[in-house]
């Protein structure tokens, strides 16, 4: 089976606009949870996210260009630039076997939603001819293949919370059964718009604490109460090893493992067989290595939280390593989460850093593991995993190892 190595990062989110300042954020306890300033949310019953801030569309794209995308594809190559300068490519790459992986929870939901309003108020013919291509999941690795000229395989994962993740083991397998040498993975969302928030909120999956908003996502800790919406991309450049040993890349690290289950139990309601089972795929896959450290989905929710922390013990049993969410900081992605905490996961292993979960501040009898709760903590991490799981019961699990 062929090896695949990630040779370049890039993310941006609520905490940073860039890799380096959000890594050092979110390990500095840093959160990036406010009030909303997107839209209006005076009459909805949740006010707060974590929005990413100073952030100009204009830099990543012609001004003129801008309409045509919705703001996740902006989102999107932002952080996809970030991670092929990262790569530091020559200009001999093969790009015919150099594809994109893209993965998004919802997409284009506010060009959705400003359109809908559009067609209620003005009539059909007022649509924006942008609208459909702007909002398209998929068109998300279509705008990032155009501006790189990435001519490979172009696929998409829209699976809830685990896209992102999905869309790195996608890009894994495309490798492994040769059917590219290369592959960059971008995962965005950015669905913080009176849609987005109503929509879930009348789930009553969301944190009503509006008055504490930096305290709102408590992840593992007795009191939370719902998960805070968040916002962001990640980009990670795949390779194959020996392809990428000879070119002489910097290699964050190799993975060595994915997972992927699905629950078949409920479609919001996620249960603890499900994703069990990814994580031992996962570890099977990997030859069931000593891990490090778990990067947890950590929603902040009541279910979540319980079932993923069993899931955890059931598998690794008495070598359960320390654990963090760092959705504390963030608020939740959606389908950005899996490619932002993988970028995270690999930093750590670089900088023998292991991320804080914050707000985790009184002990839950069912959440009972080692959090990370004191901050930031030094170790060495050889081996890291990361979990993701989505509405409609999908899972998806990576490891990473150093090299």
């Amino acid at each position: 089976m062929r090896r695949v190595v990630v040779t370049g990062l890039g993310m941006i989110n609520s905490v940073g606009n860039d890799k380096e300042s959000s890594f050092k954020a979110i390990c500095d306890g840093v959160c990036g949870i406010d009030t909303i300033t997107i839209f209006d949310p005076e009459n909805y019953a949740v006010k707060i996210a974590g929005e990413v801030k100073d952030f100009d569309p204009a830099t990543v794209m012609a001004p003129k260009e801008v309409k045509k995308a919705d703001r996740f594809i902006h989102l999107g190559l932002k952080a996809a630039q970030e991670a092929m300068l990262d790569a530091n490519f020559s200009d001999d790459i093969d790009y015919e076997r150099f594809g994109i992986s893209a993965g998004s929870g919802i997409g284009g939901l506010p060009s959705i939603e400003k359109n809908s309003l559009i067609i209620e108020r003005k009539g059909p013919r007022r649509i924006s001819p942008f609208f459909i291509p702007g909002a398209l999941v998929n068109m998300l690795g279509g705008f990032v293949s155009i501006e790189h000229g990435t001519k490979g395989p172009n696929l998409s994962s829209v699976t809830a919370c685990a896209a992102g993740t999905h869309a790195i083991s996608e890009a894994v397998k495309t490798i492994m059964c040769n059917g590219a040498e290369r592959m960059l993975v971008v995962a965005a969302e950015s669905a913080i718009t009176g849609a987005g928030i109503g929509g879930f909120a009348a789930m009553k999956a969301l944190s009503t604490n509006n008055e504490n908003p930096k305290t709102a996502s408590r992840p593992f800790d007795a009191n939370r109460d719902g998960f805070v919406m968040g916002e962001g991309a990640a980009s990670l450049v795949l390779e194959e090893y020996e392809s990428a040993v000879a070119r002489g890349a910097n290699i964050y690290g190799e993975i060595i493992g994915f997972g992927e289950s699905g629950d078949a139990n409920h479609i919001t309601t996620p249960s603890l067989d499900g994703p069990a089972r990814a994580m031992k795929a996962a570890y099977k896959m990997a030859g069931e290595p000593k891990i490090d450290y778990v990067n947890a989905h950590g929603t902040s929710t009541p279910i979540n939280d319980k079932n993923e922390t069993a899931a955890v013990k059931e598998l690794l049993g008495d070598k359960t390593p320390p654990m963090s969410s760092i959705k504390g900081q963030l608020g939740h992605c959606l389908g950005a989460a899996g490619g932002i905490e993988a970028v995270v996961c690999l930093m750590a292993m670089r900088d023998g850093i292991l991320p804080p979960t914050i707000n985790n501040t009184t002990k839950d009898e069912n959440c009972d593991l080692d959090y990370i709760t004191e901050g930031a903590r030094k170790a060495d991490i050889n081996i890291a995993m990361s979990n993701s799981f989505g509405f409609g019961g999908t899972n998806g699990v990576l490891i990473f190892k150093k090299i």
